[in-house]
């Protein structure tokens, strides 16, 4: 769900002891900007102490958070050391498998509800991409799978072979929709989707495919305000400071959103 907001309300959700210091944005400076749009974003988290936060935090509507909520379509079987798991019954704490480092734990899951055809909000991001059964090979996916405007797929892009040979990219899905195969649809209702982070940036296994678990990319702090970035780092409880992250599995391609390029 999303509701209009003035910028100067950017602040809302963050934890106290995140507030930007003075020299950061300012709520003079937001009052003149173009209003945006909020949306409710919930988070479960394995903290420190072990223990589980759950919680809904309001933050803006725009790419740079809405893709660290929307890579799996609820129903996602997630592959785990125990078998396949449906994404939503995740829980922090648990492990899951990945192509890099074996079984890790799962830190934090993000979830949204994307609501289809809303008035103010750009199409783009109201839309999921359907992969036929067996569209990368037998059983890859094993089913329809239903990935969110977040999600990234490891594969060889045909149009980018000679720049990146032989190799394996992590390509936003919604690229590789080919009309037959991979095509992007506009839900028939509100649909809830999910995203993964791990101790470290890896690729998991979703429906027999290679996709990626959530990383905002080498350098996305800067391309954030101070209070931006203050809200952002707020929503990852295991996170202190954009560095946390750690690096990337995969050389990977950026979200392109209305001419618009993210940090890849």
């Amino acid at each position: 769900m999303t509701i209009p907001y003035s910028a100067a309300s950017i602040g809302v959700g963050r934890r106290p002891e995140d507030r930007t210091q003075p020299g950061g944005d300012t709520p003079a400076s937001g009052t003149a900007r173009k209003a945006r749009m909020l949306r409710k974003y919930r988070i479960m988290a394995e903290l420190a102490d072990g223990s589980i936060q759950d919680s809904e935090n309001i933050g803006p509507a725009i790419p740079a958070f809405e893709c660290a909520f929307s890579a799996f379509a609820r129903g996602t079987l997630i592959r785990t050391p125990q078998g396949q798991v449906a994404v939503e019954d995740l829980m922090p704490g648990c492990e899951i498998d990945t192509a890099e480092y074996g079984p890790q734990k799962l830190i934090w899951i993000g979830s949204m509800t994307m609501v289809p055809n809303v008035a103010g909000v750009p199409a783009p991001t109201c839309r999921v991409t359907r992969i036929m059964p067996d569209a990368f090979g037998m059983e890859r996916p094993m089913t329809n799978l239903m990935a969110g405007p977040g999600a990234r797929l490891l594969s060889r892009p045909a149009n980018l072979r000679d720049s990146f040979g032989g190799d394996r990219v992590l390509s936003p899905v919604r690229d590789l929709a080919d009309g037959v195969n991979v095509v992007e649809i506009t839900p028939p209702a509100a649909i809830t989707v999910y995203h993964l982070c791990l101790q470290q940036h890896a690729t998991i296994t979703a429906g027999g495919l290679d996709f990626e678990t959530f990383h905002p990319g080498i350098g996305f702090e800067r391309q954030m305000g101070a209070q931006m970035l203050d809200l952002f780092l707020s929503f990852f409880p295991h996170i202190r400071a954009p560095g946390d992250f750690g690096p990337l599995a995969h050389l990977r391609l950026p979200f392109s959103w209305g001419g618009q390029i993210d940090a890849a």
